[in-house]
């Protein structure tokens, strides 16, 4: 078998440093031509020396100069650039076959969009380009055949339970896809307790291991509204024909319901190597380093609707989906705005989804027929959110 040439968009983060566990146990069948990173000149050297991939590429110019000067002193031939183009480069570069998306946020967007429009079989984790130009992305995927593979846990899960095709996947019989959620760290929590929560306490997820942004996403609910928005794209569906579930415990991934009364259901440990091999190596199977459930030791599991007085953010994103046009943008946007200030404590946790709300009811909300007007109403967005975030601080 030949082996998949992979760029890893991302590489330093949780999702990067999974998908590289996942190549360490194939060398076989993967060897890396690219691995990129915001600023981690430091991770992003040990893992040029070990998968001595041709290019490297960070976004800051000060760790790209310290990278560059490292790997010279460690006689490693890995070339280093910089910038955003820079990684839109080793996304569409012709060697590689298989493209990692994992940089977080709208950052990631023309790295992304530039794989699907090269071709390559790509694994998406950046959740946020479907959001932002889901039609786009998908009509450019569909027009240059390129392999969408989600390696969200709940995404890939429900495509693992939809019916195969040498190409994909298919509809038939499907009635409803069911999103599971955790919960994060505030189930059950009053608006009064909310009101207190810390960046602290919001980055302590009780099953997953993820980046910062991601689990603040998770512990307001916006996490499950994004990925809602991502599957409605993924699988042609529309928001009334998913149903988000919270369930706790985090071993059933995602289900999908059919017209027969059958529910097919995906379960494993919440362990993200899991979905990227299956990503990797669809239509085959391989060996991802995650043990099997042990049936005869799980707890029960429990099943809730979600509560959407006290976190509201699930709400905006099925209103943004129904909206349509860049409100999925503006919504994506006005998040990353607030995820920050609340990082940075100059925000509290309930005013999150009151910043969030306000900049879908002042945005303009227009057709996203391209990238540009994405990026349009993707920086007015981001204005109209930090507008308001000063006024609340003040």
């Amino acid at each position: 078998m030949t082996p998949q040439v992979i760029s890893v968009l991302g590489s330093t983060g949780s999702i990067g440093t999974s998908t590289l566990a996942v190549l360490d146990r194939h060398p076989e069948a993967f060897s890396v031509h690219a691995l990129a990173a915001h600023s981690r000149a430091d991770d992003l050297f040990e893992q040029c020396l070990k998968y001595q991939p041709d290019v490297a590429v960070l976004i800051c110019e000060d760790a790209a100069a310290k990278l560059r000067a490292a790997l010279k002193a460690a006689d490693c031939a890995t070339v280093v650039k910089c910038g955003e183009q820079a990684v839109v480069e080793v996304a569409e570069a012709e060697s590689v076959t298989t493209v990692v998306a994992a940089i977080v946020g709208a950052a990631g967007l023309r790295s992304t969009l530039a794989a699907v429009a090269a071709g390559k079989r790509l694994l998406l984790a950046n959740k946020e380009s479907l959001v932002m130009s889901g039609d786009l992305l998908m009509s450019q995927a569909k027009a240059s055949g390129s392999l969408v593979m989600p390696v969200d846990s709940e995404h890939n899960a429900i495509f693992q339970c939809l019916p195969q095709t040498e190409t994909g996947i298919d509809l038939a019989g499907v009635e409803k896809i069911l999103l599971t959620a955790s919960g994060g760290p505030f189930r059950n929590w009053t608006k009064e307790a909310l009101s207190v929560v810390t960046p602290q306490q919001a980055l302590k997820h009780p099953n997953w291991s993820m980046g910062p942004k991601i689990t603040v996403d998770s512990s307001t609910l916006m996490n499950k509204g994004l990925e809602l928005i991502e599957a409605c794209h993924l699988f042609s569906v529309s928001a009334d024909d998913v149903q988000v579930l919270v369930h706790p415990q985090s071993v059933v991934h995602s289900m999908v319901a059919y017209t027969d009364g059958s529910v097919i259901a995906q379960l494993g440990r919440p362990d993200m190597r899991t979905p990227i091999a299956h990503a990797l190596s669809w239509p085959q199977r391989i060996e991802s380093g995650v043990q099997a459930l042990d049936f005869l030791t799980l707890s029960n599991l429990t099943f809730e609707a979600p509560d959407l007085d006290c976190f509201p953010c699930l709400r905006l994103a099925f209103e943004a989906q129904r909206a349509g046009g860049t409100a999925p943008a503006v919504l994506n946007a006005a998040n990353e705005v607030c995820v920050e200030a609340f990082l940075d404590g100059r925000v509290a946790f309930l005013q999150l989804p009151e910043t969030i709300e306000y900049t879908l009811s002042h945005a303009k909300i227009t057709p996203a027929a391209d990238l540009p007007t994405i990026i349009e109403a993707d920086n007015t967005a981001r204005e109209i959110a930090r507008e308001k975030l000063g006024r609340l601080a003040s």
